[in-house]
């Protein structure tokens, strides 16, 4: 990895970790860079059934680095916008479920970067939001968007035209975050779903994703023709027969991802 973003094996979870501590995992160039470089290595590695996102010391990502974009012209903040998009539209993307482990501060780019996970579990310390309209920006790496998706229209404006952070428990009441834990619980937390996830049936987890992706944005009749379509798919699958025959057997199976 980089020296800015590591990733290790924790059975079959990858833990992805920002260590840039001292500016609070602000993401830079740099970051966004070695972000993409732990996802390579993840999509090269077949043994990874899912992946843990977190941030070094007391924050997720506490935003983009305000330092770095001070000085950016417009055609130079709108590259950078369009890096961090495809970085993190790269994590969304994986066939493979994501969990963001919310340690702290998670605003901008760094509630942006949760909201690529598939879903965000948070420490009690933690702190999201979408502060940008402070500063007399918006949201750049896709808040404007799968904020929306994630809560609701009318939640999303609240966080970017108020600005304000909100806390872990308000975040679970408004469908942010799934889950909240002690700091010490947070990332063990996260690492037992990673695993549970990671021993279902591949194939199945791949399908079930990708049809909970597309069919959100898809009209109702097709969301169904969709799910219809892969429930088919899934019986073409050796862990399908492997699945169904364990259950009957009554024992653990061993899939194959086939």
């Amino acid at each position: 990895m980089t020296e800015l973003v590591h990733l290790e094996k924790k059975g079959r979870v990858a833990l992805v970790t920002l260590d840039r501590p001292d500016a609070l995992n602000a993401l830079n160039e740099a970051v966004i860079d070695g972000f993409g470089v732990a996802i390579d290595s993840i999509e090269a590695d077949s043994s990874i059934g899912a992946v843990v996102v977190t941030g070094a010391g007391r924050a997720f990502v506490a935003g983009a680095d305000i330092g770095e974009m001070a000085e950016m012209t417009p055609l130079e903040a709108e590259a950078f916008s369009r890096k961090a998009h495809r970085s993190f539209g790269r994590l969304e993307e994986l066939a493979i479920p994501t969990i963001a482990a919310v340690n702290g501060f998670a605003l901008g780019g760094g509630c942006e970067l949760a909201l690529c996970c598939d879903w965000i579990y948070a420490s009690t310390a933690a702190k999201i939001g979408q502060p940008e309209t402070k500063l007399g920006l918006i949201p750049g790496f896709g808040g404007t968007s799968r904020l929306v998706r994630r809560v609701g229209l009318a939640w999303a404006k609240e966080l970017v035209l108020v600005a304000d952070p909100i806390s872990a428990d308000e975040a679970a009441r408004i469908g942010l975050v799934n889950r909240i834990f002690e700091p010490d619980e947070l990332i063990p937390a996260a690492l037992t779903a990673g695993e549970a996830v990671a021993a279902r049936g591949p194939v199945a987890i791949r399908l079930a994703k990708e049809i909970l992706q597309q069919g959100q944005d898809a009209d109702v009749r097709l969301a169904h023709a969709l799910e219809q379509r892969a429930f088919g798919l899934t019986f073409a699958s050796e862990d399908r027969v492997e699945g169904t025959t364990a259950f009957l057997e009554k024992r653990d199976p061993e899939f194959k991802g086939r």
